[in-house]
């Protein structure tokens, strides 16, 4: 009882904290300041942001795995975000390679009370493609949600685009530095998030889209074995139809002569990059893509090649996930009803695009929808999914629309999360979701500006995390409530026990996980339902075109 009585004081203590007198936290590498910031309905809570997990990787560091950050005398200013990592971005002051940062968020004050009862950690990878976004709380990340709840946050950035993924298949870079960020990140929290009040052996390691693909990765790195506890996957899987090569050299090779470095020779074409600003990264970004942003996962993870390096990855996940492979761990999966829809409409909307996909489908389809390329086994599989999807007719926004929307959908997100429940879920507890509320904000309206189109890619987000770019704040009183309060509920719930259905929440979800013999999974809507059977027909299509490699 005395615990929890002060358990109790240290949380008021930290509403009580007026913002003049900021915290300070102390770690092994030096001392902290924070802010107090105030969640959605009104608890206050202390914010460390910014806070460097890693050398800034610049010079020789650029393309190389990520060195742990030194010892600091001065107290750090941890008051603001730091930038974003290099990226096409409104304001370049925000932009830096400069960027290995984290955030820290937590109802509880720094200091001695806060080691009665640690609380859970949720450690949070944005999105973006491998080239976008942050976890910046001003801009895609903003904790004022998940703050109503007892929990440790971290959000984290990590290398984007070539800076962060490129892989020559050479010593001079193996790839995967993006990811090995990451990796860097876990193991800072492992080492100091008790002194913010969290638990470092109860981490859930939570991803959105790039960000979900990098935690089923993690799943089966050996470099983060042991870092995590709990896996929460939303929307993205790496288990998919696309290759994992062991270098992307090509790729490599475009990057160096948009910027005007010489490719005949591997190692001065990485030194050339090495000098050039990080800038021209960011402003040659557009034209690294074949064709209107696509492929949407342009870099991927590389099996690496043994040159003495830790390596992040050295196994196929699809074949780690069939074989077992993996962290057994809880997970929690799913999707939106909708997903990619954007990129149908941008498709099927401009001319030029559309009669260039109507003219080359079998050319452009494995670009767009990520499976080999020039054989005559990739010509069959475009035939077969345009006779599927689209019905072999000329493509038009009205007759096409939802056909391209369900290919750009599952091939890019809905099958290889399918693949990827259906795999773990022979290993251990999955619990499976599919996220259908439709509310007054999205990240994609059609077919006017107001109008969401439905319950699409990163929709799901705007209900656990506060996105100022895209929807206000929920308050008490809007019609998001219920959605904010049920998902916050559920994934925090998930967090500190493995079971979402722990909740405390106004319903009980009775959320069964998959089975053998059952795809059970919860439709997360205006009210939360099981049914069976997530897009089974589209899946089963999509499993006898890309079937399992035998074990």
């Amino acid at each position: 009882m005395r615990c929890v009585v002060l358990l109790i004081l240290a949380i008021d203590l930290v509403q009580s904290i007026p913002e003049s007198d900021p915290p300070i936290v102390h770690i092994g590498l030096g001392s902290i300041k924070g802010s107090v910031l105030t969640s959605r309905l009104g608890n206050r809570f202390v914010a460390f942001r910014g806070i460097r997990y890693a050398e800034p990787p610049v010079g020789p560091l650029r393309f190389a795995a990520p060195q742990p950050i030194g010892s600091w005398t001065e107290i750090l200013d941890a008051t603001e975000d730091g930038p974003m990592c290099p990226q096409p971005a409104y304001n370049r002051s925000e932009v830096s390679e400069d960027c290995l940062r984290l955030n820290v968020y937590s109802r509880l004050i720094p200091g001695e009370l806060i080691r009665i009862r640690p609380q859970d950690v949720i450690v949070y990878m944005h999105p973006g493609g491998f080239y976008a976004f942050s976890g910046q709380s001003h801009n895609n990340a903003g904790p004022q949600y998940l703050m109503d709840q007892d929990i440790v946050l971290v959000t984290i950035n990590y290398r984007l685009g070539s800076l962060g993924f490129m892989s020559t298949g050479t010593r001079e870079c193996p790839g995967n530095a993006g990811f090995k960020d990451q990796v860097m990140a876990l193991k800072w929290v492992r080492d100091h998030i008790s002194s913010f009040g969290g638990n470092p052996n109860s981490v859930t390691l939570m991803g959105y889209s790039a960000g979900a693909l990098n935690t089923t990765l993690h799943m089966i790195s050996p470099m983060s074995r042991g870092l995590f506890h709990k896996a929460i996957v939303m929307s993205a899987a790496s288990t998919s139809q696309a290759t994992v090569p062991t270098e992307q050299i090509e790729l490599a090779r475009k990057q160096a002569i948009l910027l005007g470095c010489d490719i005949k020779s591997t190692q001065e074409m990485v030194e050339c990059l090495r000098r050039k600003p990080f800038s021209d990264f960011a402003d040659s970004l557009e034209h690294m893509f074949v064709i209107s942003w696509n492929p949407v996962l342009l870099w991927k993870a590389v099996i690496e090649p043994d040159f003495g390096q830790e390596r992040f990855l050295d196994q196929d996940p699809t074949e780690a996930y069939l074989k077992g492979n993996f962290m057994k761990i809880p997970l929690l999966a799913g999707i939106t009803k909708d997903e990619f829809a954007g990129p149908a409409v941008s498709f099927l909307r401009n001319e030029t695009l559309r009669n260039e996909l109507d003219e080359n489908f079998d050319t452009l389809a494995p670009i767009l929808f990520l499976y080999e390329r020039h054989t005559e086994e990739s010509i069959n599989r475009s035939r077969l999914l345009r006779e599927r999807f689209l019905d072999d007719e000329p493509l038009s926004i009205n007759r096409s629309l939802q056909g391209l929307n369900y290919l750009f959908a599952d091939s890019l997100i809905g099958f290889p999360v399918h693949r990827f429940t259906q795999l773990a879920a022979r290993y251990t507890t999955v619990y499976k979701y599919k996220f259908s509320y439709v509310g007054r904000y999205s990240f994609f309206y059609y077919p006017d500006e107001k109008t969401p189109y439905g319950a699409v890619h990163h929709d799901d987000l705007l209900y656990l995390f506060s996105i100022p770019p895209r929807a206000p704040i929920f308050n008490a009183t809007d019609p998001e409530d219920l959605i904010v309060r049920h998902m916050t509920g559920m994934w925090v719930a998930f967090a500190k026990t493995g079971d979402p259905n722990n909740a405390e929440i106004d319903v009980t979800p009775n959320w069964l996980p998959v089975t053998s013999e059952t795809d059970n999974y919860l439709n997360i809507d205006k009210n939360l339902t099981m049914e069976m059977g997530l897009l089974t027909d589209r899946f089963e299509f999509w499993d006898k075109l890309f079937p399992l490699p035998s074990k």
